[in-house]
């Protein structure tokens, strides 16, 4: 976590693994008004932690500031750095929120993990860190639930 933004306007390169990526967080332009970001990667991928094979998933943050707002770059390259990382859909869900949480400490966040199926079963996993603040408008995520071909 930088004061000055390490991607915006930049050159970046994707970072090895989530670990060695750099979020950026710049001050929220409204920091006294009560509000909903959301943030949506229909094409996330990480690695099955058994077979080494990749895993997809829709995933949507939902989130509502506080001091600070995560810069949408460098959260591209956070994300694509699970390309080549493995873990459980639980683990890589949960602790995308969590490590936004820690960093960013927004009033709200909530994520939604669409899982496309593993053995026939799809996986959703969500988290939030409590209760939605009083007032906010909070849509449905939007993401169906899996059906298949039937």
């Amino acid at each position: 976590m930088t004061n000055d933004p390490l991607h915006l306007g930049k050159a970046s390169v994707l970072p090895a693994s989530p670990d060695e990526a750099v979020l950026d967080y710049p001050p929220n332009p409204y920091p006294d008004a009560t509000y909903l970001v959301r943030l949506t990667c229909p094409e996330f991928t990480s690695l099955c932690p058994v077979t080494g094979q990749p895993d997809f998933a829709h995933l949507v943050i939902d989130y509502v500031p506080a001091e600070r707002i995560v810069e949408s770059k460098a959260l591209k390259l956070f994300l694509g750095a699970f390309r080549n990382h493995a873990g459980f859909h639980e683990a890589v869900t949960v602790g995308i929120g969590r490590r936004l949480v820690d960093e960013m400490a927004p009033r709200w966040l909530r994520i939604g993990g669409y899982w496309y199926p593993r053995g026939g079963i799809p996986i959703d996993v969500f988290w939030q860190t409590g209760a939605p603040p009083q007032g906010i408008w909070l849509p449905d995520q939007g993401v169906p639930p899996y059906r298949g071909r039937g």
